[in-house]
């Protein structure tokens, strides 16, 4: 019999609608940004934006997470939840599972957990708010897939170096690792083989590193 029931969360039509309202409630690329002009480097600053990744990344991260079957998978920064749903898609969709969030600005955690709702996917998803480099500390057991797409800095080792050092040994090996900023340090982390990991740079939102742990 046919089943009119669809077949993916991201072509159902609660999680499709919120995906394309913050498509287009997304704000110009952000001042700083990849030769922008200097913006402020206080998250806190900019509450009410959602600088997100893009429906392509969002779709890649959906399939590759299927493809895994993942269970557990973790995101540095959530921000108002656009790849959250793409996550918690896979999540639902493989039978259960869990995304691990982390959000340092209170006011996008709410934000991010209405958009989870409005998409009835909030029983797939975990916010935490706080510093990533301590709320991802522990992810409770070894994850499938990490996405790192957080506040770049000016100054010393960058949080995705950080945060990359700090999951990289709670990811398993087949799992994987998608940076959306590319920062120098981090490449040099995961290009570097004693690390574990093979990278390819994809031409997605102008550069999107997908990273394989094979050791």
């Amino acid at each position: 019999m046919y089943n009119a029931e669809p077949h993916s969360a991201i072509t159902d039509a609660r999680v499709a609608t919120v995906i394309a309202r913050l498509q287009v409630t997304r704000p110009s690329p952000a001042r700083g940004l990849r030769g922008n002009p200097p913006m402020s480097r206080d998250p806190q600053d900019y509450a009410e934006q959602g600088f997100s990744i893009h429906p392509e990344q969002g779709e890649l991260i959906y399939l590759l997470c299927r493809g895994l079957r993942a269970r557990r998978v973790a995101e540095f920064a959530t921000s108002v939840g656009m790849s959250t749903l793409y996550f918690a898609a896979a999540m639902r969709d493989n039978g259960g599972g869990t995304v691990i969030g982390s959000e340092i600005v209170p006011a996008k955690v709410a934000t991010a957990k209405r958009n989870l709702a409005e998409a009835g996917l909030a029983d797939y998803a975990e916010i935490r708010e706080g510093d990533a480099r301590k709320t991802l500390r522990d992810l409770g057991g070894p994850v499938d897939f990490i996405l790192i797409d957080g506040w770049p800095g000016d100054k010393g080792p960058t949080l995705a170096r950080q945060v990359i050092e700090i999951v990289a040994p709670q990811l398993r090996v087949g799992g994987y690792v998608m940076n959306d900023n590319a920062e120098a340090d981090f490449l040099e982390f995961v290009r570097d083989p004693q690390n574990g990991f093979v990278s390819i740079t994809l031409p997605l939102k102008g550069g999107t590193e997908l990273c394989l742990k094979v050791a």
